[in-house]
């Protein structure tokens, strides 16, 4: 199905004042407009159109400006808040993996200590850290997990979805 070129051309006179048409479009109707009567007389009428919705004004009610400029305020202060938890919960990662990496080799020492001193073997002792060492983790990303969908207050998450 081939596209009326007086078809294309009003598209593109409507879609000039929206958004910015390549070099060739832009060459394309300007030509096209020199040419055909009828699109000039549409782009002409489309421009005064435009022109008249520019020139009314327009002022918004004093109710309308207070209570859109409560919820910038608004979203503004809850932005922020994010912004400082973010950057705890940024110093709190660093803080946790620099702990993690000071203290790793000791506790492998430890439980290696432990595991000779017990008479175990070398895989029980090992076993026995990981689940120490990731056990924490689990524990953190499942409370997590579950603030995300059982903890959350039924208004909260009503309020989340307005």
């Amino acid at each position: 199905m081939t596209r009326d070129i007086h078809h294309e051309a009003r598209e593109l006179t409507t879609l000039a004042g929206a958004k910015d048409l390549s070099d060739a479009q832009r060459s394309w109707l300007h030509a096209h407009l020199e040419e055909c009567a009828s699109c000039r007389d549409y782009a002409e009428a489309a421009g005064r159109v435009v022109a008249a919705l520019r020139s009314i004004p327009l002022a918004a009610d004093s109710r309308l400006v207070r209570a859109t400029q409560m919820r910038v305020r608004f979203h503004a202060s809850r932005l922020r808040e994010t912004r400082e938890r973010m950057w705890l919960v940024a110093m709190a990662c660093l803080g946790v993996g620099l702990s993690a990496t000071l203290t790793l080799p000791v506790l492998w020492r430890l439980f290696a200590w432990m595991g000779e001193r017990a008479g175990v073997s070398t895989w029980v002792w090992q076993a026995g850290f990981m689940f120490f060492w990731v056990a924490p983790a689990l524990v953190v990303g499942a409370l997590l997990l579950a603030r995300g969908t059982h903890f959350t207050n039924p208004v909260e998450k009503q309020k989340q979805w307005r």
